[in-house]
């Protein structure tokens, strides 16, 4: 197992946590929380994005205004049924959704759901690390390196995980502080 190969990895599991931190709502209004709600288009499962367009007029506010009037009602219930936490409120034009302000108690509750998708994002880069490890060292064993090159290959490995995890903090401090502040 090569280095890139490591480092795709790790880089799958960042782009990973990074989709699941844009789902968590911070207060505002977030169009991207509905990336994964499909509508039923005509019998077929289609994206929301791909049915009506999607605004955010204001601060807690998203507006889903669909292409075809008759979807208002599928959309609604498609709505309803990710159990996204807001309930749409439909005027016979347009979707909206309105986000509550999070009292303190749910944005310490929001902290938590973080920092534990952030802890399984570790362990996620530190098993990357170990099979590459594990990887570098069966190779020592079959002489394809030597014991210097396998030394090598750990620190750099280290050095690569070292990075990720901080790039997982990173991100962790910035939704926190994004969660936190009003």
């Amino acid at each position: 197992m090569d280095i890139t190969e490591l480092e795709d990895r790790m880089k799958k599991t960042i782009d990973n946590l990074e989709e699941k931190l844009v789902e968590i709502r911070a207060g505002r209004a977030n169009p991207s929380i509905l990336n994964k709600i499909m509508v039923d288009y005509y019998g077929v499962p289609t994206p929301l994005n791909q049915t009506a367009g999607i605004s955010v007029p204001e601060a807690r506010l998203i507006v889903v205004q669909p292409w075809d009037k008759s979807l208002l009602k599928p959309i609604e219930r498609a709505i309803n049924e990710a159990q996204i936490g807001i309930n749409p409120v439909n005027d016979g034009n347009v979707i909206r959704l309105t986000f509550p302000d999070l009292n303190e108690e749910t944005r310490k509750n929001l902290v938590k759901d973080v920092k534990a998708l952030g802890e399984e994002a570790k362990i996620a880069i530190r098993n990357v690390r170990r099979d590459g490890i594990d990887s570098a060292r069966a190779k020592q064993k079959a002489s394809e390196i030597t014991e210097d090159e396998l030394k090598q290959e750990e620190d750099s490995i280290q050095k690569l995980t070292d990075k990720y995890i901080n790039t997982i903090d990173e991100m962790l401090d910035n939704k926190e502080k994004d969660i936190l502040t009003v």
